[in-house]
Parts: structure tokens; sequence; C-alpha cells
């Protein structure tokens, strides 16, 4: 017998799928009540994904899903099942898989049919109404007259799912050499761009870790053209339209060669990274640009994306309304040459020059987004003004043009907030908070992770993926655990509060318990006490996020030394050693993997700074950049491995060991930076 179903995602707390509540199709979330249902009506899963900021997301909704014949097609043939990527990555990925087996690519939104078991058959990304209802009619008249073909489909498919994530597991003996990742950046460097930086093709996409991993490389390495492209890249990504010139915070991706038009969302995970990376690369460099970027973005951080309780939301949406009252891509951050005449009124050909309101600068429809194509001193020397005028003219045009931008529609905000994300921006601020010593930037970092510790920790020392509106219900994936891990110890090489190594040991072995596949050394995007999907995927290769295991693989590393564990140790070497046969022929995918292979084809040093000035003295040494380093440290007697038996309550000493030798103690900061940079 037929069910009466409505639409059921009124009850969730996800942003994205509330959108979606008052379309007529009768959308469900995933769930086992959902699963089970379409097993009991034998009826095929439509399975739809896509997250709040995504552009053709909202496109495909207005154009079918808010559409009433489509909705009757949709509700009479399938179980219909909407799904927000960023709160369920798991399901994400799977489905991921079969689109790109299916179509050669994939993307968002993503559309998937599957068979009552939940595997699937067909899939795409955006579709047009007409083409849409095509292939509904076409599938379900398959589904009817030879469902057989669909069933062998579906095992063929299944099949190709599960190998595509499949580690080798690499019985070499493991070798990593400096001669090796020689040569994977000079065949990436076959791609860089030295005109606009990041790679020689667009769209462009920011990719942090590529330009964390290539920055310490070219330190280390002492490869001045390498820091050269470095900082020609971090300079245009600031100077871009990709930054958001007035507020601070960067948008996802410039569709352009030159940083300049962006796709609009502004993602947490996205800044998270980019104020670690521009935090070490002003250490590396005293660019004052570097110190501005890490400024403005934590300024639009806690301006519009932190709440009451120390927690980041998500994205604010690419989409706003415009003037007209209509859904416009980029409205909010977008000018006329008119609007910016009216508003800058006595410098304006100062300003049209420095944000480039000419053919550089235009966009289409007559607007302009801001973009920088000189720096300040050749502004100053062509303008014949000084630093400090210049200076005081900008700041300025920002509050004018920020005044004016906060009357126009805003875009929406996703207000969830995720585990993972969360860690990542924690990352951030701890970052910017050793590099320049803001001590509010100490302050939200600890909020934050108070807020993991105290609201997404259960009782059974696992983490939640998502929090919104006081409730946590989805179990998380390894990337909440291992994004977390590696914020907690950063706040405790950062504050010295064993807390947050407790809770980095504890969570690492929940991890082992839950995640962990002893067969290949590698670890499972999700727990084992999750209901199973089609395959349990590996997620191993780095992306604009890097990869969870390359990021639980540096953790451990770092675990290692910090409790002499050999168990660690080995993992890590393990885990770095399967994936190595991959790496060459794809560096830049690999960034975050490259990046720990240093600490084992170079020296890597274990600081011990024990005595009551250990605070101090730490502060200092971390005003030089060395990132081939970890921190231990004691105000007091303290037994952790690396300082046990080394408390002197008269003064404060700086153990520097490497490989498991120490030399002798110091006592001063500049006798340890010459030990550390031998």
């Amino acid at each position: 017998m037929e069910h009466e179903h409505t639409n059921a995602l009124i009850h969730e707390t996800s942003p994205y799928l509330l959108q979606h509540a008052h379309n007529p199709v009768n959308w469900n979330p995933w769930n086992d009540k959902t699963l089970a249902q379409a097993k009991t009506e034998n009826k095929l899963i439509l399975l739809s994904v896509g997250y709040a900021a995504c552009h053709w997301c909202h496109v495909m909704e207005q154009e079918s899903f808010e559409d009433s014949l489509v909705a009757q097609v949709m509700n009479k043939n399938f179980v219909n099942i909407k799904v927000d990527r960023e709160e369920r990555p798991d399901v994400d990925q799977v489905y991921m898989s079969a689109v790109q087996l299916m179509t050669g690519s994939g993307g968002w939104p993503m559309n998937v049919i599957a068979l009552p078991d939940g595997r699937p058959v067909w899939g795409g990304t955006y579709f047009k109404k007409e083409q849409w209802l095509d292939a509904l009619d076409q599938i379900s008249k398959l589904y009817i007259e030879k469902p057989e073909k669909l069933k062998e489909y579906a095992d063929k498919l299944e099949h190709g799912i599960k190998s595509m994530d499949v580690i080798e597991v690499n019985t070499n003996a493991p070798v990593f050499e400096a001669e090796f990742i020689a040569e994977a950046v000079s065949k990436w460097s076959k791609q860089f761009d030295y005109k606009f930086g990041g790679l020689d093709h667009a769209p462009k996409f920011m990719m942090p870790n590529n330009y964390h991993f290539l920055l310490r490389y070219a330190y280390q390495t002492n490869d001045k053209k390498l820091q050269d492209y470095i900082n020609l890249t971090l300079q245009k990504m600031a100077h871009g339209g990709v930054f958001d010139q007035i507020s601070g915070g960067f948008s996802r991706y410039s569709v352009d060669n030159k940083w300049h038009v962006p796709h609009f969302e502004k993602m947490l995970y996205d800044n998270g990274q980019l104020v670690s990376l521009y935090a070490d690369a002003y250490l590396n460099s005293n660019n004052t640009l570097y110190k501005n970027v890490v400024e403005e973005t934590l300024a639009y951080v806690k301006q519009n994306m932190t709440a009451e309780n120390g927690a980041f939301y998500s994205s604010l949406d690419a989409d706003s309304h415009n003037a007209e009252g209509e859904l416009e891509e980029g409205a909010f951050y977008v000018w006329t040459q008119d609007e910016l005449k009216t508003l800058i009124t006595t410098d304006f050909e100062l300003f049209a020059d420095y944000y480039n309101i000419n053919s550089f600068g235009h966009w289409e429809h007559n607007n302009y987004v801001l973009i920088r194509k000189d720096d300040d001193a050749t502004i100053i020397k062509k303008h014949k003004i000084t630093l400090e005028v210049l200076n005081e003219k900008k700041s300025t045009w920002k509050q004018t043009l920020l005044e004016a931008r906060n009357k126009r529609y805003k875009p929406r905000l996703d207000d969830k907030t995720l585990t993972s994300w969360n860690a990542i921006m924690l990352k951030g601020y701890i970052d910017a908070y050793r590099v320049f010593g803001n001590p509010e930037y100490l302050a939200s970092a600890e909020k934050n992770g108070n807020f993991i510790l105290k609201t997404q920790l259960k009782e059974d020392g696992g983490l939640f993926h998502n929090y919104k509106n006081g409730q946590s219900n989805i179990n998380g994936y390894l990337e909440d655990y291992a994004t977390t891990i590696d914020a907690f110890l950063a706040l405790y090489e950062n504050t010295l509060d064993e807390k947050w190594l407790n809770a980095s040991k504890k969570l690492t072995k929940f991890t082992f318990d839950y995640f962990y596949d002893a067969q290949s050394s590698m670890f499972y995007f999700t727990s084992n006490s999750d209901a199973s999907l089609v395959t349990r995927s590996i997620e191993y290769r780095d992306n604009v996020i890097p990869a969870s295991n390359s990021i639980m693989a540096k953790n451990l590393f770092k675990l290692s030394h910090y409790f002499d564990d050999a168990h660690y140790q080995t993992t890590a070497q393990n885990m770095l050693n399967n994936v190595k046969p991959e790496i060459q022929e794809y560096a830049s995918g690999y960034s975050n993997w490259l990046d720990l292979m240093l600490n084992y084809s170079n020296p890597f040093y274990e600081v011990a700074v024990v005595g009551p000035k250990a605070k101090e003295k730490i502060k200092k040494l971390n005003q030089s950049y060395i990132p081939n380093k970890l921190i231990a440290g004691s105000l007091t007697e303290n037994n952790m491995p690396l300082l046990q038996n080394r408390f002197n309550p008269n003064k404060t000493l700086i153990y520097v060991c490497v490989n498991q030798a120490c030399k002798l103690p110091v006592s001063e900061i500049g006798e340890a930076k010459t030990l550390l940079t031998k």
C-alpha cells in the first residue's frame, strides 16, 4: 500500500536542508528510517546532495525542485533524499565516486538514483528541468520493465567504487629521501604561473596546504626561485578579488587566472587555513601585507562567522538579493563606477588607480570587483604621497564602502557548526597568536577548544561532527578527529597547558579503536560503529583541505615524540610509505604528505623548554620561522618523556634534540636558534 508522504526536512537543523523544507518534493533526510522505507516499498532512491553556499544547487532547486510537475514525478516513483554534503561527507564521498565513475567528473549539486538497497545506478550533477524529467522517466521505466539490467549495473559499479580508494600496502622498507621530494617539486613546478602565481590555468584555487608545504620546502632548501614564486602567489591572492578588499576574508576560488573574479562564497575552512599560511609567510618574509591579510581575515571571522559560545559558522553564500530583489551571484560585493564616484568623492582618481576601476578591474554588466595591481610603494611614488597618507585614505575608503555595502541585502549565512572546520579555524587563530602575539587570538582559540571539549566530546570519548541550536547528532568522521588533534597540539605548544596534549592522546586512542585498519595501517573515514554504506572509504589524497589520513599521520609523528610511542611512530611511517608510490605523479594532491616526508628527510627538532620562564622563552623562539620543530615545555617539575629530570628552579633551560640525541642545554634564545638552524 502507498503511504502519503510529506516533506520531512522541517525537523532538520542544517540550513541547507531547511531551505528545501517547503519544496513540493517529499524530501527525507538520510537516516535508517528513510533507507528502510525504500526497501519496504521497493522503490528507487533519488539522492540529491548539495550545500548552502552552492550557486548551481540553488538554480536547480528553483527550476526543478520547486516545480509541482517535477515534484509529482519524483514523489510518485522515488523515495527522495536530500543531503547536506558538509553534514554527511561520508554519504557524499561514496556517491561522488559513483558519479565520477559514471560521468568522468563530479561536482555539486550531485544527483544520483540508487536501488532500494542504496547501490547507485545512475547519476550526474546539474540538470535542466527537461533533461531531469526525461532521465527520471527513462529510469523509472527501466526499473519496471528490466530491473535485472539495473541490478547488473549496480554490481559493476559497486565493484568500481570499492576499488577507487583502495590503498596498496607498500611492502618496501620506508625510505624518505630529499631527492625524492626534489623530483616531485620539480615536476610540479612545470605548472607554476610565474606571472600571477598559483598554477597556470583557470579556475584558480588557493590550495593553502600546497603553499604551506612549498614555503617550508623553499626555506629548508634555501631555494630562492621557489621562495619568489610563493611570495608572488601570496601577494597576488592578497591583492586579488578573491580577497575581500573591503572587510577581509577569502572567497572560494577565482574564475580567471589573475585571482580577480571569485566564486563569491566564503568558507570557514579556506579562511582558517589561509590565516595559518599567511601568518607563517609573514614570519618568513616580514611582509606587512601578510600581517594585514591575517588581521583583516580574523576581524571578518569574528564579525561574521563566530557564535556567542565561541563556535564558528560554516559559510556565507555566494548569492544575495540585488537591488531588484533577485538572487544574484556576488551582488553584495560588486560596484559600478557611478556608485563608487558618488561614495569616494575627493580622491576618486587615486582610489580608481589603487583598486583598478578600469579595464583591469572590470567584470561584467558595468560591475567592478576591486583588485590591486601595484604594491603600496609603487602607488606612493606615482602619486607623490607618503605611506601614512595612503594608509589613512585606505582606511577611510574601506569604512565608507563597508557602510554602503552593509545597507545591501546580506548573503545567507550557513550557521551550522562542524567540528572539523572549527578545528581548522582554531588552528588559524593559534597560528596567528604564535606569530603576532595578540592575546585576543589566543582567547578565541581557547574558547573554541573548550567548546569542542564541552559540547562536541561525547561520553564515550568520541566526537560529534555537527552542532546547531544546542543539538549535536551526527557521529564524528576521521576528519573531525584528525583536525581536532592537530589544533589541540598547537594549543599545547603555545600555552603549555597539558589538558590539550592529554585530550589529543585520548582522541588518538579513540581513533585507533574505531577507525584504524590494521591491515593497511590507514584509517577509515567512518567509525566502525556507523551504519555501513556501499563502501567504507579511506581518504588519503590531499585536496583543498588535506586528507584526513595525512593530517592523522602528522599527528602521530608528533605524538610519538611527545609520548615516546613506537607504535605511533611506525604507523606514521607506514602510512607515508603506502602513499609514496603515488606522490611524484601528482605532487599537489599530496602536499601534506610531502610536508610529513620533510620531517624524515631533513633534521626535525624537539625543543624542550623547562623552568619558571618557559612561556616567555617560547614566545621569543616563536618569533623566528622554524617549521621543522615541535615544542614541549613546563614551568615546574614534569615527568613527560621530553621534560623528565630537566627542571631547575633557578633558571629556564632550552634543550634542543634531534634523532634521540640532545645538545647541551642553553639558556639564551639566540643560542637555541643557532642549534636549530645549523
